[in-house]
């Protein structure tokens, strides 16, 4: 059985800005602690050359959140 691959966007959970503006401290720390460890599980399991899309995603996420 061939396993698919799971991308970043497979697994990401993104929220509109006027979203993140409703979440309090605690919960957009939680949610930065969550996608780190999902960064790093995906890096983990993923091929070298992957691991830099999903890095350079993860920081456009930030960016549009900020």
């Amino acid at each position: 059985m061939e396993m698919e691959s799971v991308s970043f966007e497979d697994v990401v959970v993104k929220f509109t800005k006027e979203e993140w503006a409703l979440l309090d401290p605690s919960q957009k720390k939680l949610y930065k602690d969550v996608m780190q460890e999902t960064l790093r599980n995906l890096a983990a399991i993923g091929k070298k050359s992957g691991k830099q899309k999903v890095l350079n995603e993860y920081e456009n996420l930030w960016r549009k959140l900020r």
